[in-house]
């Protein structure tokens, strides 16, 4: 009788431990091919803030840099006509000059 159950034991024993390999390369393949599909897909950078292209020193940079032109626009000149034309040019062509200096990033 003892030896009947060890032979069962070893029975069972046996095809857990393949059960056990199975699942073990089942499980390698599963992680073999996310880091595939990982590598393959474009890194998205969500980070769940506005703004999320420009870091905040870049964003204090245009900032400044806008008001600094939109003050020289207004302190050095004396024509309100062109201010004014001067100032809508600046806000309407700040993303193109954002873009050309610091580059388009996604």
């Amino acid at each position: 009788m003892a030896k009947e159950r060890a032979l069962r034991r070893a029975a069972r024993e046996a095809e857990a431990a393949k059960a056990r390999e199975r699942a073990a390369r089942r499980e390698a393949r599963r992680r073999q091919r996310r880091a595939l599909l990982r590598r393959l897909r474009p890194a998205t950078r969500r980070t769940g803030r506005a703004y999320v292209r420009r870091s905040r020193g870049q964003r204090a940079g245009i900032v400044i840099a806008t008001l600094l032109a939109l003050g020289l626009t207004w302190f050095v000149l004396d024509d309100l006509a062109l201010r004014l034309v001067l100032t809508v040019l600046i806000v309407i062509g700040l993303p193109a000059i954002v873009v050309a200096v610091l580059g388009r990033r996604i």
